[in-house]
């Protein structure tokens, strides 16, 4: 079978941690700043240093436009028709000018990368450890640009000392805005992030969210509720948020009936395209056409993908399921 064929759409995806290796080196070298290391990383913490120096080798909005650029058509080779990419604009601020600007020129490069084969949207994320008004104010930048690509709102950083519950509010205006609520949980913290995302954030995507599977209750609930777990088995491993793909709960998950999405969170630092997953879990699970077409067609049904776009996917996925 050709994965790369398969339409499909990627649900979690970072920008900075999309950065062509071949771009990396070339930003590196340009700045004279070290390239950001590969995994596997010794837990969350140390993955976030090396994130970091990714973002560094972004020095002006130019490069900004590129690093997006790319990201559309590296995806529309792999047959991703439609990806969804966390950014968080504050990060830049002071250093590439207003959030404004470097949420438009991000915009700017999807677009310019964008084609028949596939598009993008951003998910504006917010950093559990920034000051709640920050939150506020990437809100309020989200549903300014929601209706030129910003499709979601996201929360990451460390869900151990920042919980979710103090996000509930801005979540309640991010969904009364037409954003999608897609919070990271269940990575840096148990079952009991994963319900936080889902009861105060609203949340009916998660990304993540397999620690779940240390609370069987939920588990039920989130298959009832049919809520979509974003996973990202190699980046599980390369972080340790789970020792080893034997161990890794995606099986469980899929057991139970939650409905799951594959995607490669960083392959900047992963080494893991999103093909490159579909592959290993298909020889992983020893998954057939219509096990795998099952989860093309979730990412396609719980994205925020164009009408247009997503009723052509779905026609080629047919396609490509009975091929």
């Amino acid at each position: 079978m050709n994965l790369h064929t398969l339409p499909k759409a990627e649900l979690h995806l970072h920008l900075e941690g999309a950065i062509r290796p071949s771009t990396a080196a070339e930003l590196a070298d340009r700045y004279g700043l070290p390239a950001p290391p590969g995994g596997p990383f010794n837990g969350l913490s140390e993955f976030v240093v090396a994130y970091e120096r990714a973002r560094d080798l972004i020095g002006s909005l130019d490069d900004l436009r590129r690093v997006a650029r790319e990201l559309v058509e590296d995806a529309a080779a792999q047959g991703v028709v439609w990806t969804e990419v966390h950014v968080i604009p504050p990060t830049y601020a002071g250093r590439l000018g207003p959030a404004e600007g470097v949420l438009e020129a991000v915009l700017d490069g999807l677009r310019s990368g964008s084609s028949a084969a596939s598009g993008a949207g951003v998910i504006v994320g917010v950093n559990r450890g920034l000051p709640l008004d920050q939150a506020e104010r990437s809100l309020a930048l989200a549903v300014a640009y929601r209706d030129q690509g910003v499709v979601g709102f996201g929360l990451a950083g460390d869900e151990a000392r920042f919980p979710a519950a103090a996000f509930a509010g801005v979540f309640t205006h991010a969904r009364d805005a037409g954003l999608a609520a897609v919070p990271h949980g269940g990575e840096g913290a148990g079952a009991d992030s994963v319900r936080a995302c889902v009861e105060m954030l609203g949340a009916r995507r998660v990304n993540h969210g397999i620690r779940a599977v240390e609370d069987p209750g939920l588990v039920a609930e989130l298959a009832e509720r049919q809520v979509c777990l974003d996973v990202c088995p190699s980046s599980n491993i390369e972080l340790q948020v789970s020792p080893s793909l034997a161990e890794h709960p995606l099986p469980a998950l899929m057991d139970a009936g939650v409905p799951v999405t594959v995607n490669s969170d960083c392959p900047l630092f992963c080494g893991s395209t999103l093909v490159e997953e579909y592959d290993l879990v298909r020889r992983w699970l020893d998954l057939d056409v219509a096990a795998l077409a099952h989860i093309a067609e979730t990412s396609l049904r719980f994205s925020s993908c164009p009408v247009d776009r997503l009723e052509q996917a779905m026609a080629d996925l047919a396609r490509w399921r009975g091929e």
